[in-house]
């Protein structure tokens, strides 16, 4: 790899974001923010599917992983702030945003600020397995007790079960865990005009935290081209349903990219 090709990880070190197959050659960059209790490692496997035509960056939130040490976030706005002041440097390229659950909500207000800048809107905005904003949370998972808030994760797929077996690790990730279904339950959602960009809405056709038809109102939340994909799947349909989804992805941000350059 040339010194070239690792530049902008290197010259910008930043805990909030990972470029797992650094591309200098892609024409655009995806970021990705991960779901309630996950990590930027989630991403992984998208960031080497879509290497080297789109450069993956994965966030990674504060309190797991290598950044196990910090206080978790437990609010969506300083969650918000915190991502977009880390992508200066990355924004010399069109960014396209892909959410997961949580990450959705976070994604979509990520791509509210970004869209304050004319010169450099969002390229497309992708949410996965969230019904649309101002939906209200059923359930207060962060209220219940760390065994029976991890094991309400691992139910939709998202946690080894192997963790409530062993103490000592359910108690380092019991936090994040706690602080994200906190920021997702707590956030208050200010409604304000469409985004300008596109927006493409995926969801497990089982998904029992995020019913088809709240997906599907992502609708209005854009005054461009809106898109559903409906894959065979729960909330964690993304592992099983890889090269599809990262195979739409692809062709989405490349359309995406094209209208852009011709207008």
């Amino acid at each position: 790899m040339t010194n070239q090709a690792r530049a902008p990880r290197d010259a910008h070190p930043d805990p909030w974001i990972r470029c797992f197959h650094p591309a200098p050659g892609a024409p655009v960059r995806l970021l990705c923010l991960p779901h309630a209790g996950g990590a930027a490692s989630a991403y992984f496997a998208l960031s080497r599917e879509l290497e080297p035509h789109v450069e993956v960056l994965a966030v990674q939130y504060p309190g797991r992983q290598d950044r196990r040490q910090e206080r978790p976030l437990d609010s969506i706005d300083a969650l918000r702030d915190g991502i977009v002041a880390a992508l200066g440097p990355w924004r010399d390229r069109p960014l396209a945003l892909f959410g997961h659950s949580m990450g959705a909500v976070l994604a979509h207000e990520v791509a509210r600020v970004l869209c304050e800048d004319d010169d450099a809107p969002p390229l497309h905005l992708f949410v996965s397995g969230r019904g649309a904003p101002g939906q209200k949370v059923e359930r207060a998972l962060d209220e219940l007790d760390d065994r029976a808030m991890v094991a309400a994760l691992g139910e939709l797929g998202g946690t080894d079960p192997r963790l409530l077996d062993d103490e000592e690790v359910l108690r380092m990730v019991a936090p994040a865990i706690r602080s994200d279904y906190h920021a997702v339950r707590t956030h208050h959602h200010v409604p304000g005009p469409p985004l300008p960009c596109p927006v493409t809405a995926m969801v497990g056709d089982s998904d029992a935290m995020a019913p088809v038809e709240s997906v599907g109102s992502w609708r209005a939340h854009t005054s461009a081209d809106f898109r559903m994909e409906v894959f065979p799947g729960g909330h964690f349909y993304l592992a099983e349903q890889l090269q599809k989804m990262s195979r739409l992805v692809y062709d989405r941000i490349t359309e995406s990219h094209s209208v852009r350059a011709i207008g």
